[in-house]
């Protein structure tokens, strides 16, 4: 059955005259006769059935129905020029698109990639921010980086990184090295992705800690980070993920235990794209430079774990 839908010129002239609630400038900007706007308006609501326009002398002004109607409409062109700009980029396979857990990006991925591109002028990596798992056929993503369970169905999982968080804070706060004990004493920072971190730290060694839920919940790593730097409290962070604000002496190591059982971040692929080959090419580069980065990480797994290892679940 034939599905009854406005034309894209029908579309365009309703969301331009919808924008500017005016026939005329809407011609003008599309580089059309006013009297073609008018034509594609009446047609549209001759489909719809409704009026969208309202007409006086003085111009036109939207209907509650062409209101609602010209939100709908302006976001689904402006997704459709989106997707359609993001297939002209891809040229062959050129692009990839990355979902990411955000400090991770920002901190760890995002200064090598100018590595890669020297390497590799012609693949671009866009990147967004997803922090919970999801179905890739329900999205345009690639492949994703991601902190934790890498079981994702239907893909494989390649080890970069584990996290080894240690507390750190600002040198305001406290002088380290601290134990355990002395650590217990002070503000914790918590964060709202793991929520008993600090209490699987602290029993991990062998301290008991009442107030180990309590502190201030942040979300992200970068939040944790800034927290900690202005004296709010202590923080568990991935040394890796931190290390200009150690440098630069903003944060301190208070105690370098990190705990058993900590998260790991995967690179996580459909294996529907596995052997695409501007993905390939990424994903060899990418543990690689895990494995570099790993060599140098006080406390890398000792577990026998090598980066790149992988898993199909």
């Amino acid at each position: 059955m034939r599905k009854r839908l406005p034309s894209t010129q029908a579309l365009q002239a309703f969301e331009a005259a919808a924008r500017h609630e005016s026939f005329t400038r809407a011609a003008q900007e599309l580089s059309l006769t006013q009297g073609a706007i008018c034509r594609q308006v009446a047609g549209l609501e001759a489909l719809v059935g409704v009026p969208l326009f309202q007409r006086a002398r003085r111009g036109v002004r939207l209907t509650d129905a062409g209101e609602r109607y010209s939100r709908v409409v302006r976001r689904q062109l402006d997704t459709l020029e989106r997707d359609t700009q993001a297939i002209m980029a891809h040229q062959g396979g050129g692009v990839l698109e990355l979902a990411v857990v955000p400090t991770f990006a920002t901190r760890w991925l995002l200064p090598r990639l100018t590595a890669l591109r020297t390497e590799r002028p012609g693949l671009q990596i866009n990147m967004a921010t997803r922090t919970h798992p999801f179905l890739f056929e329900d999205t345009e993503f690639d492949a994703a980086i991601y902190s934790g369970d890498p079981r994702w169905p239907g893909t494989q999982a390649y080890f970069l990184l584990r996290e080894n968080p240690v507390p750190v804070c600002s040198p305001r706060l406290a002088a380290g090295p601290l134990d355990a004990a002395g650590i217990a004493t002070l503000p914790l920072l918590q964060q709202s992705t793991r929520p008993t971190a600090w209490r699987e730290w602290f029993a991990s060694a062998g301290v008991a800690a009442p107030a180990a839920l309590a502190g201030m919940r942040l979300e992200l790593f970068s939040m944790l980070s800034q927290a900690a730097g202005d004296g709010l409290g202590v923080a568990l962070i991935p040394p890796f993920l931190i290390r200009r604000e150690l440098a630069q002496g903003t944060l301190a190591v208070l105690n370098p235990h990190s705990g058993p059982g900590q998260r790991a971040f995967h690179l996580i692929v459909p294996e529907r794209k596995a052997t695409l080959p501007a993905l390939a090419h990424f994903r060899d580069w990418l543990v690689g430079q895990a494995q570099d980065d790993e060599a140098g990480i006080e406390g890398a797994p000792t577990d026998g774990t090598r980066a790149g290892a992988t898993a199909l679940v």
